[in-house]
């Protein structure tokens, strides 16, 4: 290992980087493997764009005193990110969960950048890679850092404990997703949980929803210090929608003092979201004045929870990413929506394993017991099984990207939920 060596270049430096085609002058650069590409490769590019040194772990890429070699490119960055995260010395918060977590990070980081400064990890960078570079970014001077971890399989959690080190936790939910790689619910609960088993062992927190029984249930078995929504310094915080018609409204309740927030989310689920980040921000010393304040400006992106409004319709983006449980939820939220003009565009749910056909089906029966007459659904396993319903399918994006073409929808309220590796968002420029 070259962690002594390596952060002291990182102290020098202006970051760290992976990506060749991105990479900034003073930056440090890592060589890391893909399934069909070998980082090294691009170590001599990334020099010529002025990084600091490129680490790699291929000889055959060595360059004279502008390249570390070492035995793991993946390995050393990891071992740097803990090192640094060791030497910032500051409360870090873990966020995982089945749904939710993205928001639920945003905002508590809305919320709680009012009292201090704080770093989180952007956008979808919540794997083994992901969460050592949202480490390796925050600023010297940051006063809180919130990491979000995703996992597709067991053990994952584990190890991004490891690398972050988290004084708090949050598991937002559990849920059926990422079948293929877990191999069972049980499975999922234990890999998600993986987050309270290294809280138990430093004396962490963990701040839970406990009004889910499941999480509640992982709480009492599990955690030696913990906080609930319901009463995070000590007094009875409420969180309750008052109407998801169109863009989610909430009642903050705390301390006898209520506020009516209108939010610019969609859907009666993200209450929850609402609620984990109001909890945690009182928790960590916000007013819940600043955490509402926090709650009411936010504006998701990355077509997760989005309303959009063209000149044509109004479409509720939710493609980033599907499984059974969010699909459920994102649909049922739109079915209140009163409008006679209202369309479902849904995406295969992928890394469901052999439930795949069951809970695509168990989607289907759900529009048809809604009534959702105008329904167009997207990839192969929609397709095999809409026969029976009579909904319009596409082999793919791009199919119904030239449909939606050919026949323009307007003066509509759209749906459009869906897996990312779909890619939907091939469709937005045409609704």
């Amino acid at each position: 290992m070259k962690t002594d060596q390596l952060y002291s270049i990182f102290k020098e430096s202006k970051g760290v980087s992976t990506d060749s085609r991105t990479i900034k002058e003073g930056e440090m650069f890592f060589s890391l493997w893909g399934n069909n590409y070998n980082g090294n490769q691009y170590a001599a590019q990334a020099l010529g764009k002025g990084a600091i040194c490129a680490v790699i772990d291929d000889p055959l890429y060595e360059i004279d005193n502008k390249t570390i070699l070492v035995d793991d490119c993946l390995i050393e960055l990891q071992a740097l990110a803990t090192h640094y995260r060791k030497n910032l010395d500051i409360p870090l918060l873990a966020i995982t969960g089945t749904n939710g977590k993205t928001t639920t990070k945003e905002l508590i980081a809305a919320a709680m950048s009012k009292i201090k400064k704080v770093h989180y990890s952007k956008g979808n960078l919540n794997n083994h890679i992901g969460v050592p570079l949202s480490i390796l970014s925050a600023p010297s001077d940051t006063e809180l850092l919130i990491v979000e971890m995703g996992a597709s399989h067991q053990g994952e959690i584990r190890t991004l404990c490891m690398i972050s080190r988290p004084d708090y936790g949050i598991i937002t939910n559990i849920g059926t997703a990422h079948l293929e790689g877990f191999g069972s619910f049980e499975n999922i609960v234990r890999a998600k949980t993986e987050l309270y088993e290294y809280l138990r062992k430093v004396n962490g927190v963990a701040i839970y929803n406990d009004r889910n029984p499941l999480i509640s249930e992982q709480i009492y078995r599990m955690i030696n210090k913990a906080v609930p929504y319901s009463a995070p310094d000590g007094t009875e915080l409420i969180v309750e929608p008052v109407s998801s018609s169109y863009n989610l409204v909430v009642r903050i309740n705390h301390a006898g003092k209520e506020r009516i927030v209108s939010t610019n989310l969609f859907g009666r689920h993200n209450t929850e979201n609402i609620m984990a980040a109001v909890a945690v921000s009182i928790f960590m010393g916000a007013t819940v004045d600043e955490a509402a304040d926090a709650v009411q400006t936010y504006i998701p992106t990355s077509n997760r929870s989005q309303i959009k409004v063209t000149e044509k319709n109004t479409i509720f983006c939710d493609s980033y990413n599907a499984n059974p449980d969010s699909m459920r939820k994102a649909i049922e939220s739109f079915a209140e929506i009163e409008s006679e003009n209202k369309i479902v565009i849904l995406g295969d749910m992928l890394e469901l394993g052999s439930r795949a056909q069951d809970e695509h089906l168990n989607v289907l029966r759900l529009l048809n017991s809604l009534g959702m007459g105008k329904v167009m659904l997207v990839g192969p396993v929609f397709k095999s099984l809409a026969k029976d319903f009579g909904y319009k399918t596409f082999n793919d994006a791009d199919r119904l990207r030239e449909y939606l073409i050919l026949k323009p929808v307007e003066k509509a309220y759209i749906l459009v939920k869906g897996s990312h590796g779909m890619m939907l968002e091939k469709i937005y420029d045409v609704l």
